[in-house]
């Protein structure tokens, strides 16, 4: 769907110990079978070569100098920019790398807030090791919702694959700080986010957004606790008053079913793992994490870094090439939605 002479897409390295520049050499070379549009890295056009070269891949290196650069060679090599580089050392992390990746990340994000690329894909860092060198965010998401100037509660997370697509209204915190955070705002503000995202980013005109519950089988009408009486079924209400087709609460042990998941666009869980379990389960090699609500369209694989697979040539790149697949096609809908009302 990305139109002719469009802006490329902006990836970022990830921690260079990781699979994440193997997968990214990996989807330029399958760029014409899984219709990949024009995309650069930012920096590491030494390491890249080499992660190739030790998945066995053949694969030129086009340094460039600015994005709009990237459509004129995308054809015969994957376009690098900048001179960010590091030691291609699959499985060993390092501050030296953590630094790498945090430095792509910080340029790539700039580069898509200017409206110079068309969005930003992100490789898979560790948290960890970013922290370590003074990383003051719990991941990429928050970084990148902040430099966009978004609020951490407006920055929702979509996880996105061929069969399902889940949004965890809570994200990284403990399962016991769950049922204190949940409240009658959260999930509104983030169910019209995620609605919103769903009708400009996936083009679907009134999206079915389908809500869990937050006990087993969603409080059985409050036996198993009262958090869907009393802040999830008025929520959807609200919703529902709103134009927005809400409905639920769900319990979450059937939402999922094959015959289920027909009845909904996107089902919104109220933790981390009832979201997670349940696309990696069903999509894991080809799911894509999106962030919604950001002026800028950012998706990443669903993965992590695998540091006890990078260099192998075992890792599948189905996650990669749908986030780019993702980041394009979404990046479209939004260029030709502003086009319609321009």
């Amino acid at each position: 769907m990305t139109a002719r002479g469009a802006a490329p897409l902006a990836i970022s390295l990830g921690d260079p110990a990781g699979i994440g520049p193997e997968l990214i050499c990996e989807a330029w070379v399958q760029r014409e079978t899984a219709g990949l549009p024009p995309f650069f890295v930012m920096g590491g056009a030494g390491l890249l070569a080499d992660a190739a070269r030790t998945r066995g891949l053949a694969l030129p290196v086009a340094p460039i100098h600015t994005p709009e650069a990237a459509g004129n060679c995308f054809a015969e090599a994957l376009p690098v920019l900048g001179a960010l580089d590091a030691e291609y050392r699959p499985g060993r992390s390092t501050p030296e790398g953590a630094r790498l990746a945090h430095d792509s990340l910080r340029a790539a994000t700039a580069l898509a807030i200017e409206g110079r690329t068309a969005a930003l894909v992100t490789g898979p860092v560790a948290k960890s090791e970013l922290a370590a060198i003074g990383f003051a965010f719990p991941g990429q998401t928050e970084f990148v919702a902040a430099a966009c100037g978004v609020a951490a509660e407006d920055a929702v997370m979509l996880l996105a694959g061929p069969q399902l697509r889940t949004v965890p209204l809570t994200v990284h915190v403990a399962l016991a700080e769950v049922p204190g955070l949940l409240s009658i705002e959260l999930v509104c503000r983030r169910a019209r986010v995620v609605a919103r995202a769903m009708a400009i980013d996936f083009g679907i005109a009134r999206p079915r957004l389908a809500l869990t519950g937050l006990n087993p089988h969603a409080g059985e009408d409050g036996r198993m606790g009262r958090e869907e009486i009393a802040i999830i079924a008025p929520a959807i209400a609200l919703l529902r008053q709103e134009g927005i087709d809400a409905s639920g609460p769900y319990p979450a042990d059937s939402l999922f079913a094959p015959h289920a998941r027909g009845g909904y666009d996107v089902a919104i869980a109220m933790y981390h793992d009832q979201a997670l379990v349940p696309i990696k389960a069903l999509d894991f090699d080809a799911g894509v994490n999106m962030t919604l609500g950001l002026p800028i369209v950012r998706t990443s694989p669903d993965h992590g870094t695998a540091f006890g697979i990078a260099g192998s040539g075992t890792a599948s790149a189905g996650a990669m090439i749908a986030a780019i697949r993702m980041a394009g096609e979404c990046s479209a809908r939004r260029a030709a939605a502003q086009f319609r009302l321009s």
